[in-house]
């Protein structure tokens, strides 16, 4: 295995990859360190952490493309979302919900032939609280309050308040066992593992090149289909597509709206097409002028004609409206809320809030996601009738997360489906890592924590609901939809299923020459 934690050599890669935006077929000189064999699967990744990518799967800045073929979960989503086995099999409460009891799969092995046990699974889960790790998951499983090893196979939690969705929270994308075997709880040990039980191992670690992964031979749910992957660096969304359109990938995980047509009834591409929980926000730094009057919070939210966002960036791919709730229509807490634009009454919050002539905001944004730069620059004609004065800074792709997002007051960010007692959590919860509109409300903390100990689902839901409102009535992100995902790859590939990229069984996908 190669590794370099800090890759900071390789700054004219990524100014190559900008001057070769919108050109149709790319040297293959480009992607170095590519293998080019013919069954090796090819996918892009957009350099969002500008090489601070790591394969530690809880931390700020994991390489989510590697680590969610390195590593397992304890419990996956079915083809409802809801929990199913995984790395554990059996999963049952005490009356009161609060302690947990997990049977773990027998015959798993880590990449290094060690077996999985009980005490991984109760060092991951006590990485999570660490302190010194500081990874975003915290906020969202801060309620362990034990962790237990029974034997072998058996792990027992203790939450320090009841919670009936817990099995959805543990479910996370980042929380994925890690070996613990010649490890503490340092953050570096993991950087430089990548031991998992997943289906692929890692071979070489370059987030500003190529990663390569090779197949695991002895993985619990089936050997690979094909024998390696490579994971490439291309930041721009665009050259992303180019480079599937040139040959140079497989498959790219995600295809904006105006790119469907560049594959609709081409030779040699599949387009899927599905539902998702996926949403792009502007998010207002509620700490911050203007954003801590919730009268002007409110009035830049209010003026969105969500209707019109939807088929002007959304179009042929289509998506479903959002009254500003990341919970997405296909979750069982979702509510529908009406949300039309309110051009006068935006005017009055703004006049009472001391701005009657209008207001200018700095919007930043990035071509990280195409959509993200579409729906700032809809926004921006929107906001100009109800006389707030838009300016929207373009950002590098590179390194967009560390150094814009939660650093800048207003910006644009895309955000993964996640179920709603994991996402209210990790995103709203006051003082969560991944809070970025840096929101504090005690009503809405103390409606989370009534709606985890609240057995009965109705009663839980009409308790999610009320957080849903409040979000709408206090909240500082506008989030206007949630689009369908639209997912581009070549022909050859077998074994795609229409599911999120987080849980997608990479295994399963296999590639003809």
């Amino acid at each position: 295995m190669t590794y370099r934690d800090t890759l900071s050599g390789r700054p004219w890669r990524r100014a190559a990859l900008s001057l070769f935006v919108g050109i149709l077929l790319w040297p293959t000189d480009m992607f170095v360190g590519s293998t080019a064999q013919a069954e090796t699967l090819r996918i892009a990744h957009p350099l969002g952490n500008g090489g601070k990518e790591n394969v530690d799967p809880i931390h700020r800045n994991r390489f989510y493309p590697v680590t969610v073929m390195l590593y397992d979960g304890l419990l996956r989503p079915d083809e409802a979302g809801r929990p199913s086995p995984s790395l554990a099999t059996q999963w049952e409460s005490s009356p009161d919900l609060r302690e947990w009891i997990f049977i773990l799969r027998e015959g798993v092995t880590f990449h290094d032939g060690s077996a999985l046990d009980s005490d991984d699974v109760v060092f991951s889960l006590r990485r999570v609280l660490s302190e010194e790790i500081g990874s975003p998951l915290r906020s969202t499983l801060a309620i362990m309050a034990e962790i237990e090893a029974l034997d072998d196979r058996t792990v027992r939690i203790t939450l320090d308040a009841p919670n009936a969705d817990f099995p959805t929270m543990i479910m996370h994308y980042l929380f994925r066992v890690v070996s613990s075997e010649g490890q503490d709880e340092s953050l570096d040990a993991i950087y430089e593992s990548g031991v998992g039980t997943g289906p692929f191992k890692l071979t070489t670690l370059d987030a500003e090149g190529t990663t390569v992964l090779e197949a695991n031979p002895d993985y619990w749910d089936g050997a690979p289909g094909v024998p390696m992957v490579e994971v490439i660096a291309i930041p721009d969304s665009e050259a992303r597509i180019q480079a599937l359109l040139a040959g140079q990938l497989d498959l790219v995980r995600r295809v904006n709206p105006q790119q469907l047509a560049l594959f609709q009834n081409r030779d040699g591409f599949e387009v899927q097409t599905f539902a998702t929980g996926d949403w792009t926000s502007l998010v207002m730094r509620t700490d911050t002028p203007p954003f801590d009057d919730v009268r002007v919070r409110r009035a830049l939210r209010l003026l969105v004609d969500r209707e019109a966002i939807v088929r002007t960036v959304l179009g042929e791919a289509g998506g479903s409206v959002s009254c500003d709730t990341p919970v997405w229509p296909g979750d069982p807490y979702h509510v529908a809320q009406e949300c039309p634009p309110d051009l006068e009454e935006a005017r009055r919050l703004l006049a009472e809030a001391g701005y009657p002539d209008g207001l200018d905001v700095e919007l930043h944004t990035s071509g990280l996601n195409a959509l993200m730069v579409e729906v700032a620059q809809v926004y921006q004609a929107q906001a100009a009738e109800a006389g707030v004065r838009v300016n929207v800074r373009m950002a590098p792709s590179d390194g967009y997360w560390s150094n814009v997002w939660m650093q800048r007051p207003f910006v644009a960010a895309v955000w993964s489906q996640r179920p709603a007692a994991q996402i209210l959590s990790e995103a709203f919860l006051s003082g969560a890592n991944w809070n970025d509109s840096f929101w504090d409300n005690e009503e809405f903390d103390a409606l989370l924590a009534e709606a985890r100990a609240t057995i009965d689902f109705e009663e839980r839901k009409a308790v999610y609901a009320r957080a849903q409102q409040l979000i709408w009535e206090d909240g500082g992100s506008m989030i206007a939809f949630f689009p369908n995902r639209v997912r581009a790859y070549s022909d050859t590939l077998s074994g795609v299923q229409p599911v999120h990229d987080f849980f997608l069984r990479w295994h399963e996908i296999t590639k003809a020459e």
